[in-house]
This record gives C-alpha cells, sequence and structure tokens, in this order.
C-alpha cells in the first residue's frame, strides 16, 4: 500500500519533532503529498484573552513559523509536495476528524506526547483520541 496524503500533526514538541522526521522518510518514500498540521489550541487563551488580547496574534505567528521552519526542514530533504495548514480549536478534533478529511488523507503521523500535559493527564492524549477517531491509518512515534 503506498500512501499519497500524510498528515504529521506538529506541536513544536520532542515527540512532534520526531514524528516530522519519520514523515519525511514516508512521504520520500511514497512520493506523497506532506500535510503540516498544527492546531492552535483556542480553549487554552480564550479565558485568558480578556486580559492579554495578543495571545491569539502570538499563537498565529508562533504556528506560522513552525511551519516554515518545518517546510524548509522538508524541502532540505528532498519532499517536494508540502502543504501548511493551521486551524483553530480542539487538536483532538480538528486533526483526525476535520484536517484529515478534507485533505484525503490516507496516513496521520503523530507524537506519542505533545505539550498539554494537565489535558492529558485529565482527558487522555491528543494521540490517542487520534487513533480512536481518524478513518485512516495512524501512525504514533515514541
Amino acid at each position: 500500500m503506498e500512501y499519497k496524503n500524510i498528515v504529521v500533526a506538529v506541536d513544536g514538541s520532542k515527540a512532534a519533532e520526531k514524528a516530522f522526521s519519520k514523515s519525511l522518510d514516508i512521504a520520500k518514500r511514497n512520493n506523497a503529498r506532506l500535510i503540516l498540521a498544527h492546531v492552535v489550541d483556542s480553549r487554552t487563551f480564550s479565558t485568558a484573552e480578556a486580559y492579554d488580547r495578543s495571545l491569539s496574534e502570538r499563537a498565529e505567528t508562533y504556528a506560522k513559523e513552525l511551519l516554515d521552519d518545518y517546510v524548509e526542514q522538508a524541502e532540505a530533504a528532498g519532499v517536494t509536495d508540502i502543504v501548511r495548514c493551521i486551524e483553530y480549536g480542539s487538536p483532538k478534533v480538528k486533526i483526525a476528524k476535520e484536517i484529515a478529511n478534507n485533505f484525503e488523507a490516507d496516513l496521520i503521523i503523530c507524537g506519542a506526547t505533545g505539550m498539554n500535559a494537565v489535558e492529558r493527564f485529565l482527558i487522555g492524549s491528543v494521540s490517542e483520541s487520534i487513533t480512536r477517531y481518524s478513518s485512516c491509518d495512524t501512525l504514533v512515534i515514541r
């Protein structure tokens, strides 16, 4: 089986970095389109934004810079078909249910743990949610 549309979930964590590295190999081997997906978890700053209106702007700037860095690395590694995707909302919902469907993904790659340790402890990890709700293959990188 060949993968043609690979979504890799990135959030700036070490686990996401490992997932991204693995996605480069898989994308090159399959001559696939690599969709770099970052979801700005708007729930985390929605209440705090009443005190600091620049939070959403900083989150968006961070997301763009993060994806720009990943695009540079992917191009340097020889991946030619790269798409940036920045969404807002819950990463658990957006990645598996929306982003993967919108890009007709046949593989989602993510790190085993992301940046939000409190949420992971309370209601489960993003990677767990992706594997549960995804309609395509999912690769979780440890």
